[in-house]
């Protein structure tokens, strides 16, 4: 289920004007006419997005007397930042490894006085 929540989410994103309605969002709840101030768009295109966002987990609605506010739901957010954190880590020890090995065959290279694609000095 947290696969499915997951590519929801990072679907969700895949779209730049919803990738920007999450950071404005993140500053406090904002109402959709708050949010589509910015678009030259109608108030029934911002709310598909908001729609997509909704139904991805990363945003609620509620109702405060007229007013009909959109909330960021962080912990979506959070749940993609811990999967992406496991392959950043994973990506990094690869690179380190990588790193090693090119190390030790500089060491050796410079030890025997050969360069590292095994052609001589011609001097």
């Amino acid at each position: 289920m947290t696969e499915d929540r997951l590519s929801r989410a990072f679907a969700a994103l895949a779209d730049p004007t919803r990738r920007d309605l999450v950071a404005r969002l993140t500053d406090g709840d904002a109402t959709v006419g708050e949010l589509a101030a910015p678009y030259d768009v109608s108030l029934q295109a911002v709310s598909k997005h908001l729609k997509v966002l909704q139904e991805a987990g990363l945003i609620t609605r509620s109702r405060e007397a007229q007013r009909r506010p959109v909330h960021l739901e962080a912990e979506v957010l959070d749940l993609m930042t811990t999967w992406i954190e496991r392959y950043r880590q994973r990506a990094e020890e690869r690179f380190s490894r990588l790193d090693r090995v090119l190390d030790r065959l500089h060491d050796a290279d410079g030890a025997t006085g050969g360069s590292a694609t095994g052609e001589e000095n011609a001097s």
